[in-house]
């Protein structure tokens, strides 16, 4: 009997890291999995609106592992850089954007503020920001570009209809990651992660 519980303590000590994969953003207390069908989590931030820093939503960066331990394996030790980010931003490899929303927002703020972050990003802006509808807390929006298929939208749980336009999801990419992001701490947490990721 006492071998059996050994046993069971032994699996379980064993099956705690595994179990403990979530990342938690420290402000907002929205956790995010390390790992998920084939990506890995690079980072989280926080995206914050006004004088006030109204918490808007927490948003996760995954890429595919490997992209990890292909292209991207050269920004070892400099993930850090505008190269780096530039890399992921233009890169034909799956990645994916994850936004948990901290407070309910109307059609018309989700849709002004990502239309105002795409200036000049061209024609498929509009098809892109009418994704959206109203968000409460806790929403989900998913956006990911996958090789071969496109760009994909999922608004609370509803799937859109992939756009495959490399150059529009690179814009979308550059909304966190461009050269002038929405945010500039956005864009150094999201990558915060990635030297430990990178094999």
């Amino acid at each position: 009997m006492n071998r059996l519980a050994l046993s069971l303590v032994a699996c379980s000590l064993l099956t705690a890291p595994l179990l403990a994969q979530d990342v938690t953003e420290p402000k907002s207390g929205a956790k995010f999995a390390a790992k998920e069908n084939g990506l890995s989590l690079l980072g989280v931030g926080l995206r914050t609106k006004t004088i006030a820093h109204v918490k808007v939503y927490a948003v996760g960066l995954y890429v595919a592992d490997s992209a990890l331990s292909g292209p991207l394996k050269a920004y070892k030790g400099k993930t850090g850089s505008a190269e780096f980010a530039r890399a992921i931003v233009d890169g034909d490899f799956k990645k994916r954007v994850v936004l948990k929303f901290q407070r309910d927002l109307s059609e018309d703020q989700i849709k002004d503020g990502f239309r105002d972050a795409l200036k000049g990003a061209g024609a498929k802006t509009d098809v892109w920001v009418n994704y959206f509808t109203p968000v409460k807390t806790g929403s989900e929006v998913d956006v990911a570009w996958t090789p071969g298929t496109g760009l994909e939208t999922k608004v609370a749980g509803l799937n859109k209809s992939p756009i495959n336009d490399k150059a529009f999801a690179s814009s979308v990419f550059g909304i966190w990651l461009g050269e002038k992001p929405i945010q500039d701490d956005i864009k150094r947490d999201l990558v915060s992660k990635a030297d430990a990721v990178l094999p």
